[in-house]
């Protein structure tokens, strides 16, 4: 285990490759990015693990329905998950699918250590399942009949079943609870755990099943699958190398400074891991902080309201840093936070256009104005206002070093920016334009000349967690190279050598948006082409229940398409002829992301017949083909060749 060194550990969950990752999974793994990027500059010896949790059920279904392998499944989405973290400049050391033989042999060795300590035994499991949770639940927990965690319907199941015994560890855990105060954070979090979970009697967690074999078999009895917890927790140990043949990484990384995880899956984090951990004989993580969810004006982020946000969509319109910026600036860590395009919007122009941007432009502007581009050296003559704006920085650093480290982001960023307005404000203070005019002051211009660059120079330091392209834009523009950006050099104003050339034209390093034109745009891509031309098939069992009468006012008829094509400048949108049997009719559908033209042609599909025409794009839209969408993947619903064109389904 590590001793004193200066070295953290900091791990995301691994996340279940259900489909794209919307911004509530970036924004987990930025939070935990900043988080190992400050501590490095800190000087830490930092390992960063994020990573997939590729077995049970769910994915060997997900897998059949793909018409894929599910090895071959999971490794896709792995490698698109590796293209969204590249783009958004995560900066992990590791990355572990737990498909991996380097965990799969360790998690055995683990449950053969759980055996033969006793901590382990067979029964027979009956009780209610949620397939897409992976979790089992008593009558009691079930809320209206469903999954308490994600509101879907549970299925009732029997089977032979190892279990943990979580009893014998619970007064220990309790007791871990009452002396580590800093364990669960925020200290919400830990009292549900509590009040929810502990003091009602913990039950035996089943950690096995038979019913399906996508996962790591049981040594000695490979009917049954180590179920996903034992299976999923562990990699923060095995990534490190524990029971391998090298440890060397887990000795000196282990214990974890902290698990980033959501609120829907503390319980997993802060019950069964750490007595997983105790049943080991291992350390606990010194931390486990559970953020909140990104919440959306109408409620959770859902592809059938058409208010899902992706990454990519963000960072290539807007860039990487405005992107990273809003989701830790506008978001309290460990609270649910809102979204919207207007914030995102205002964010960018108030925070990064107007106070960062506009800052760094007037500083260049003015040093190439008053003293041909060159940083003067301070002529030891201060304004008045001088020591009030190194006394603010001072105050700065101290207050962001103090939150960084209870990991309240958005607090961070609300103190880095009250120092980009106090630097902006001794602009307004010194008035360098009344400096310039008398040659007597020229030393106290030099003065503010430097105090800005130095400023400008902290702010960068400063901004490095955050944004990774803007601190280096920074003080290129002022001239300096990355040795500047050291955080030994925060709080000092005489940093800056004499005579560094500033660039002879800046170009602003946020530019300002339209708001209208960029909340338009953020809006459609929200909406998606599913929903825009109502072809999404809700992907949650929560909508209003229709009768029968209803359900018989929708004509449904089999169709074969002949052509196909895309629409010009949407590049979401196919245009589809179909032979309905009885005529030919045209279609526009929101499909063009996830079929070619051509391999549409000759398809038959189910067409809803007795919709209203609309227009979309100046293209007439008679009916909408049926097509079934879960976490950004959508297969248009076919039917059998044998059924003839204009056939009704029913």
């Amino acid at each position: 285990m590590k001793d004193q060194q200066r070295t953290f550990y900091i791990t995301t969950p691994i996340y279940y490759p259900s489909g794209k990752f919307h911004i509530g999974t970036a924004y987990t793994t930025v939070a935990s990015d900043a988080m190992a990027r400050y501590k490095r500059l800190r000087g830490f010896d930092v390992r960063f693990l994020t990573g997939m949790d590729e077995h049970g059920q769910k994915i060997q279904e997900k897998a059949q329905e793909a018409g894929m392998e599910p090895q071959v499944y999971v490794n896709e989405i792995a490698a698109a998950a590796k293209k969204v973290w590249e783009l958004m400049d995560i900066s992990y050391d590791d990355f572990i699918q737990t498909t991996e033989e380097r965990h799969k042999k360790v998690v055995e060795k683990i449950f053969q250590k759980f055996l033969d300590n006793g901590d382990i035994y067979k029964g027979e499991y009956e009780g209610w399942y949620c397939t897409p949770c992976e979790s089992f639940f008593t009558e009691t927990q079930l809320v209206d009949g469903n999954c308490p965690d994600c509101g879907r319907s549970v299925h009732k199941v029997k089977e032979e079943s190892y279990f943990f015994n979580m009893k014998k560890y619970a007064d220990r855990l309790l007791a871990y609870y009452e002396d580590n105060l800093g364990f669960i954070e925020p200290e919400s979090r830990k009292n549900e755990m509590i009040n929810n979970f502990i003091k009602p009697g913990l039950e035996d967690l089943s950690v096995s099943r038979t019913s399906f074999d996508w996962g790591i078999h049981v040594p000695g009895d490979p009917k049954h699958v180590i179920y996903v917890w034992v299976d999923a927790l562990t990699n923060y140990i095995t990534s490190l190398g524990y029971l391998s043949d090298d440890d060397s990484l887990f000795q000196k990384f282990w214990p974890a400074d902290v698990h980033v995880v959501g609120k829907d899956i503390v319980r997993f984090h802060t019950i069964y891991w750490p007595i997983f951990l105790m049943a080991l004989d291992l350390p606990l993580p010194k931390k486990v902080f559970a953020h909140g969810f990104i919440m959306m004006k109408d409620g959770k982020m859902s592809k059938s309201k058409g208010n899902v946000v992706y990454p990519e969509m963000l960072v290539e319109r807007y860039g990487l840093d405005a992107t990273r910026y809003f989701l830790l600036r506008e978001l309290p860590f460990g609270q649910d936070g809102v979204f919207s395009p207007e914030s995102f919007v205002e964010r960018t122009n108030f925070d990064l256009a107007n106070d960062l941007g506009n800052l760094l432009n007037r500083t260049v502007s003015m040093i190439n104005k008053y003293f041909d581009g060159k940083i003067p050296v301070n002529q030891s003559e201060p304004t008045e206002f001088d020591a009030a704006l190194h006394q603010f920085a001072k105050e700065v650093v101290e207050k962001y070093e103090a939150n960084m480290e209870k990991m309240q982001f958005s607090v961070v960023l609300g103190d880095l920016w009250s120092l980009v307005s106090r630097t902006n404000k001794y602009i307004d203070e010194t008035q360098p334009w009344v400096l310039a005019k008398d040659d007597a002051l020229k030393g106290q211009l030099a003065a503010v000349m430097t105090n800005l660059a130095e400023s400008l120079r902290q702010i960068a330091i400063l901004t490095q967690p955050f944004m990774t392209n803007s601190p280096k834009e920074i003080i290129g523009q002022l001239g300096l190279t990355e040795a500047y950006l050291r955080w030994d050099l925060l709080g000092s104003f005489n940093v800056i050598e004499d005579g560094m050339q500033v660039i002879t034209t800046g170009v602003p390093i946020f530019p300002r948006l339209d708001v209208e034109v960029e909340v338009a745009y953020i809006r459609e891509q929200m909406r998606g082409s599913v929903q825009t031309l109502q072809e999404e098939v809700v992907e949650e069992p929560q909508t209003e229940e229709i009768s029968i009468d209803d359900f018989f006012k929708v004509d449904l008829r089999v169709a074969t398409v002949i052509e196909c094509e895309p629409i010009p400048k949407a590049d979401k949108l196919l245009k589809l002829q179909l032979d309905m049997g009885y005529e030919k009719r045209q279609v526009v559908s929101g499909i063009a992301q996830h079929y070619k033209p051509e391999d549409l042609v000759g398809k038959k599909v189910i067409v809803v017949a007795n919709l209203k025409p609309v227009k979309l794009r100046g293209e007439l839209s008679q009916g909408m083909i049926l097509a079934g969408e879960k976490d950004g993947y959508l297969t248009l619903a076919t039917v059998d060749e044998k059924l003839e064109n204009g056939a009704q389904v029913k």
